[in-house]
């Protein structure tokens, strides 16, 4: 029988008739701009000098990380406090390196990683033979190989939809997440610490398209705490495993297996796990789920749309990357994407819409004691553009570690704070 899957695994995305909004500005939060110092730069492949995006980048013997954008860029911000710490980069397949804080001062920095050229399947660590056997061994010990005490994650969150090539909405957020024992069956939770939006509806047609959800869309494929969305430890027999080539990351040898869904009659996953060859803990997945099935697809993700159109998802993906830290593994980032299509029964052309979710974990403190909820919680079926409000300047993020906005991001925001500068 097929695994039941949360919707909170697929995100759902609402579409409906809107009426033009226009944007308020939020009065920022005042951030003592003395008290840290921010590091830009670029990770780069040194092969062929392309960018790496989604590269890691944290302060050792710290908690205080970020990741690059789709350009290979990133910004690090670093308490003042910490003169004389190392920062570490590293990206999966490539050979890490670690660099004195002094390397970021200069102009233009460019980090170049090199490829890992070892012939891993030589590697004597790598005893499993049967792949499935090695993913029901990775679900059985994440009780042990991940964070068994209550977590309070600080990240950032960014949402973004496209039509076409264009920004037309997009949402940023700093949160705090309340992350749960991975051995414990309780939910986590997000609360809200400072946010803000623009939407640009103009380019939307008639359709505004909203994304359900925010945060916990990204959070959800965390597999090692929701394992079940996907994958049943006690019956793997709906997918088919194999092995692909195995890589490395730091300094660790990794499985990587690849996965099917057999039952395809309805939307069904197929993807990539990258499994730790010593702990057999997952260190990152890479999955999509097959919309071929137009009817089904759309039942699942779509909850309104207007008369006279048809709405479906034609590409779904996920990517979910754990960090580690003193032997235990947690979630790092999360990221999202749909793309849909909407055909108007009178229209000759079709538009599409890109929706991308990203979530990074930039610090984190153990917090054993229960968390009290209030105002600042946000519900599981929120839409960020909905309940946000605002945009503002340059220093709004203060001292908070975020991702850097890709070259079509930046210029939408610099669009928008030229409206307002003129306004």
């Amino acid at each position: 029988m097929r695994n039941s899957v949360s919707l909170f695994a697929r995100p759902i995305v609402t579409l409906f008739l809107f009426f033009a909004l226009s944007p308020e500005v939020m009065s920022a939060f005042q951030q003592n701009l003395q008290d840290y110092t921010e590091y830009k730069g670029q990770v780069i492949n040194s092969q062929n000098q392309d960018p790496l995006a989604g590269a890691y980048l944290s302060v050792q013997n710290n908690n205080i990380s970020t990741v690059t954008n789709n350009d290979g860029e990133f910004s690090l911000k670093i308490p003042k406090r910490l003169e004389n710490v190392n920062v570490q980069v590293s990206f999966l397949g490539f050979q890490s390196r670690v660099l004195p804080l002094q390397f970021f001062q200069q102009d233009d920095v460019v980090i170049e990683l090199r490829e890992s050229l070892e012939e891993l399947n030589e590697v004597s660590i790598f005893t499993y033979t049967d792949p499935a056997a090695l993913v029901q061994n990775m679900l059985k010990t994440r009780g042990s190989n991940y964070f068994t005490d209550r977590t309070t994650m600080t990240a950032f969150y960014r949402e973004a939809i496209k039509r076409g090539r264009k920004n037309v909405s997009l949402s940023e957020a700093v949160v705090k997440i309340h992350k749960q024992p991975y051995d414990s069956n309780s939910e986590d939770d997000i609360a809200l610490v400072k946010a803000r939006k623009t939407a640009d509806y103009t380019r939307l047609d008639t359709v505004a398209l909203k994304l359900r959800g925010g945060p916990y869309n990204p959070l959800s494929i965390d597999l090692m705490k929701n394992p079940t969305h996907i994958f049943n430890e006690r019956d793997l027999s709906n997918f088919k495993f194999s092995f692909d080539d195995p890589t490395k990351i730091d300094d660790q040898y990794l499985y990587v297996v690849n996965f099917e869904e057999l039952d395809k009659g309805m939307p069904w996953y197929y993807g990539k796990l990258f499994i730790d060859a010593n702990t057999f803990s997952l260190v990152k997945a890479s999955f999509n789920l097959n919309v071929d099935n137009r009817q089904a697809a759309t039942d699942l993700f779509v909850q309104k749309k207007p008369g006279g159109t048809k709405v479906y998802p034609v590409e779904v993906n996920y990517d979910i990357t754990y960090r580690q830290k003193d032997g235990r593994w947690y979630f790092g980032y999360g990221h999202t994407q749909l793309e849909f299509v909407v055909n108007w029964k009178r229209k000759l052309f079709n538009s599409r819409y890109k929706v991308n979710s990203e979530l990074a974990v930039t610090n984190w403190e153990v917090n054993p004691e229960k968390f009290k909820r209030d105002d600042n919680f946000l519900s599981r079926r929120v839409i960020m553009n909905d309940d946000i409000s605002g945009f503002a300047d340059l220093s709004f993020w203060g001292e908070n570690n975020i991702i850097e906005p890709d070259e079509s991001i930046e210029s939408a925001i610099d669009k928008i704070r030229d409206k307002l500068e003129n306004n």
